[in-house]
């Protein structure tokens, strides 16, 4: 297992190679100059062009490339252009919403998930089963923008129930923190569940005509322990696997999610970014987000260990 894990870490160096390839030519080959955003609209093309010398954007590409590379590789991130700070202090100082509404919708959407997707694979062919996935259809069907003002509308302006918009610290008690997440996590949440959901009915359904579960029923065993038990743990590894998959679709909905919520995360902090062409935030926050997609595909990898003795690596 070890020798495993010490192969995949070296084989996610090419990927994260390829991603900063990408990253910076896809941000610096765009329309747009942040010189002249940094100058404002007064500016002279003689002030711009001092901005850009100073930022070093009037140096050959590939020479960019190789600075920010070579800084990258002794931990440094780089420094933002409108903020003055470092990046990776940035993404530390909104690292806790990001992380809490990450936390909560992971949670949130894997326990309804599994259990209506265990439900409807019970209840095959039944009225249960079609309600069940055409709630799964409906969920990744819906963007994740227009859940967020639906849920607003309702639970934070007509019934008033939850805070509308913000975020507060864990620091400051476990209830108002959790009732700033209950919406965001419901709206990013729904279109995982409806992925984990689906996943998980046609896992158990497959599971659910192996020989050894109608042995277990013919024995008399109960259908709760015998769902959980011997379905459910068999049906895991594909299950877990999309869990693992679904994080890219997390990432994604955490930009827009904390947008429409004014979270202060490090999805705000991307979407600013974006507005004000400030290239190091959003190499550096695109190149965090990789790093952490890599390393939960690998502890899904290693996870299916736990669920099948069979596998080895």
């Amino acid at each position: 297992m070890g020798a495993y894990i010490a192969r995949r870490l070296i084989a996610t160096i090419p990927v994260m190679l390829v991603v900063a390839v990408c990253v910076f030519l896809l941000l610096h080959l765009t329309p747009g100059d942040p010189a002249a955003v940094l100058a404002g609209d007064n500016a002279t093309s003689d002030q711009v062009a001092q901005i850009r010398a100073q930022l070093g954007l009037d140096e050959p590409l590939w020479r960019q490339f190789g600075m920010w590379l070579w800084r990258l590789m002794q931990g440094d991130l780089g420094e933002s252009l409108f903020w003055g700070k470092p990046v990776l202090d940035l993404v530390l100082e909104r690292a806790e919403p990001t992380i809490s509404l990450a936390l909560t919708t992971i949670t949130f959407a894997v326990i309804i998930a599994v259990s209506l997707g265990v439900l409807a694979a019970w209840q095959a062919g039944t009225l249960v089963d079609r309600l069940i996935m055409g709630f799964a259809v409906l969920g990744f069907s819906v963007p994740v923008f227009v859940v967020g003002y639906v849920l607003i509308f309702v639970f934070a302006i007509n019934l008033r129930w939850v805070p509308v918009q913000g975020y507060t610290p864990l620091a400051e008690g476990v209830g108002p923190w959790l009732e700033r997440l209950v919406l965001p996590s419901i709206a990013l949440g729904l279109a995982y569940v409806a992925l984990i959901a689906r996943i998980t009915r046609a896992s158990m359904l497959e599971v659910l005509a192996e020989d050894y579960v109608r042995t277990a029923q013919a024995k008399g065993v109960a259908t709760r322990p015998m769902l959980t038990r011997h379905a459910l743990k068999n049906a895991a590894v594909p299950i877990v696997t999309v869990v693992g998959i679904g994080v890219a679709l997390l990432i994604g909905g955490v930009v827009i999610t904390e947008t429409v919520f004014n979270i202060p995360g490090v999805g705000r902090l991307v979407v600013d970014a974006i507005q004000r062409r400030d290239y190091p935030i959003i190499q550096g926050c695109i190149l965090i987000f990789s790093a952490v997609y890599v390393l939960v595909n690998l502890l899904v990898d290693i996870s299916y260990t736990f669920f099948d003795p069979r596998i080895r690596y």
